[in-house]
């Protein structure tokens, strides 16, 4: 396959700080449509990984490829204006304003006269709170404070947003730490949504499990570098885990 077959292409990715070398010669790729899952112990290159791909870390040697064309100098504006956008853990909203003004922020709709169109705002998340978000308690309205949503409720507006403002490529950073089983449930469909929109997503997250039932693709990172990936179609979770397990212990699949 060519470079834009895919949305995103990295090639030899190495990054170093000072003496350690934090990711060596990694090639990941993220399918037009597609929820590659990234799989690693702590420390083993995850994060790096992911904020090369947002433009926090430039890599000190290797490629990038957004949709077939290279890009040098990647800066976290640059790589939202690609179309990246990350949920973290934590989730970044502000829970003490509304759901409307969190839906919007930095990014508001304008009338023709340049004034906030106060109006327009709500109405679209009344429309996106049915149609995606799938808020139906009365109690929930665009006015809502997102302090008194649950932390599923919180990470599904993330992802609405995103998907909303037209991101390409989702990056969920952990996203089911601390969540009840429904909650992650719930956060799963989301994921799922992810892809019957026609985006991309890539899925960071300790809990295997979780991975593997929404993932296309899992991704192995290990000691900075990749040590296996698999098409969860053609291997069983039991199978994933065993790899999972010799990588931890041996650094290897072999």
């Amino acid at each position: 396959m060519e470079n834009n077959d895919y949305r995103l292409v990295l090639k030899d990715v190495s990054k170093s700080f000072g003496e350690v070398k934090a990711l060596r010669d990694v090639d990941f790729v993220l399918g037009q449509n597609e929820v590659v899952g990234l799989l690693g112990d702590n420390g083993a290159g995850k994060s790096t990984l992911i904020k090369i791909i947002t433009g926090y870390y430039q890599p000190t040697e290797g490629e990038i490829y957004f949709n077939g064309k290279k890009v040098e100098g990647l800066t976290v504006q640059k790589a939202r204006d690609l179309g990246v956008e990350t949920v973290y853990q934590e989730r970044a909203l502000a829970d003490l304003q509304t759901l409307w003004r969190n839906i919007f922020m930095g990014r508001e709709l304008r009338n023709s006269a340049g004034l906030l169109d106060v109006q327009k705002m709500k109405n679209e998340t009344n429309r996106l709170m049915t149609e995606s978000m799938g808020f139906t308690s009365l109690a929930v309205t665009p006015d809502s404070a997102v302090r008194t949503f649950s932390g599923g409720e919180k990470q599904g507006v993330a992802i609405t947003r995103a998907l909303y403002f037209d991101a390409d490529i989702i990056i969920l950073d952990e996203p089911t730490m601390g969540l009840s089983l429904k909650e992650t449930r719930k956060l799963l469909d989301f994921v799922s949504g992810i892809k019957e929109a026609g985006k991309a997503c890539v899925f960071i997250d300790h809990n295997i499990f979780h991975v593997y039932s929404v993932a296309d693709r899992v991704v192995v990172i290990d000691r900075g570098a990749v040590a296996g990936e698999f098409m969860t179609k053609d291997i069983s979770l039991d199978e994933l885990m065993d790899k999972m397990y010799r990588v931890a212990e041996t650094g290897s699949l072999d």
